[in-house]
């Protein structure tokens, strides 16, 4: 992937001391390699000693995490130097982004580049909670299939109504999808979209009383905090299904379960949740759920194309180039 900023010369004179840069969460190695050849990386001092982080904290310039890191006022008050956040991922809710600006603190996300993986794994859900594959494969190893003969039957996906909240890039890769599948198309939105024919919604609610799956792709934070509650859920019924591939917070994880159990909806694929790593407990012992590890854009190829990224982002700011995906607030 080029990206337009050469990362393998040096970043400033070699008079100048190397950046220092803050970890906030666990960095893949892919990650982690190239920013040690430029920068002293503290990988999460700021948690496991603080002692030392204190009498850093000054000279660092740079956060480096992930989607899901936590980057809250309070830890930028303690860095009186920090020029640059960037975060490997497109979701960046768990930045203070308000503070970080008024701090004149650049962010930088790294969409665009897992739009397919997601979009791939949201229709790989569907399909999968809809045909029941998980538990066709079960049923298969345990030798159900010679001693019960066939499963019981599953839902049609192809030609069915299909609800997309959120129609950014992520949520148009997944429409193209599905409009392979013969699906109808509908979706709500922050706006409606003049360049597209599919159905708008005002709301979540109405999408959801329209469809027979309703796939979330919207941002997390709190403007969409538990934006999918019950009402929402019984709006999609006895026959609906569930996606979620936004963030768990999207999802009010009670209700759902409570939704699923009373047969309010038919079933839920998930790859988010409210508590990660830990769904409620009922979620695991349900058979109209499939549960995936947050692993949307978790690809080799997709992957490594975020942390080129999010290192480049790191890069044009020392070079003082124009950042290559500052977050849309910036703009």
């Amino acid at each position: 992937m080029t990206l337009g900023v050469d990362l393998t010369s040096s970043l400033l004179p070699s008079s100048r001391p190397r950046p220092q840069l803050l970890a906030v969460s666990k960095l893949a190695p892919f990650f982690l390699a190239p920013l040690q050849e430029h920068y002293d990386v503290h990988e999460r001092l700021h948690e496991t000693d603080t002692a030392a982080f204190d009498k850093i904290a000054g000279s660092i310039t740079a956060i480096v995490g992930g989607g899901e890191s936590k980057v809250p006022d309070a830890l930028l008050a303690r860095l009186p130097a920090l020029e640059i956040i960037s975060i490997m991922g497109v979701g960046y809710d768990g930045v203070d982004v308000e503070s970080a600006l008024q701090r004149k603190i650049a962010v930088t996300h790294t969409p665009g580049v897992l739009n397919d993986e997601v979009a791939d794994l949201a229709i790989g859900l569907m399909l999968s909670v809809a045909r029941r594959i998980p538990q066709a494969d079960q049923y298969v190893r345990a030798g159900r299939w010679a001693k019960e003969g066939a499963m019981p039957l599953a839902r049609k996906v192809s030609g069915a109504r299909l609800g997309i909240v959120g129609l950014g890039r992520i949520g148009q890769a997944i429409a193209n999808r599905a409009a392979a599948f013969g699906m109808s198309i509908a979706y709500t939105a922050r706006s409606q979209k003049s360049n597209l024919s599919y159905a708008y919604f005002p709301d979540t609610l109405h999408l959801a009383k329209a469809v027979d799956f309703l796939i979330l792709i919207t941002p997390g934070g709190s403007a969409t905090q538990h934006l999918v509650n019950a009402e929402v859920l019984a709006a999609l019924g006895s026959e609906g299904y569930l996606i979620n591939v936004a963030r768990g917070s999207v999802v009010d994880e009670a209700a759902l379960v409570s939704a699923l159990e009373n047969g309010v909806i038919a079933g839920a694929g998930l790859d988010v949740f409210e508590a990660e790593p830990r769904p409620l407990a009922a979620l695991l012992l349900m058979d109209n759920v499939v549960l995936t590890p947050h692993m949307a854009s978790a690809t080799i190829q997709t992957r490594q194309a975020m942390a080129d990224l999010a290192v480049a982002n790191l890069g044009a700011h020392y070079l003082g180039s124009p950042l290559l995906s500052a977050i849309p607030e910036m703009l």
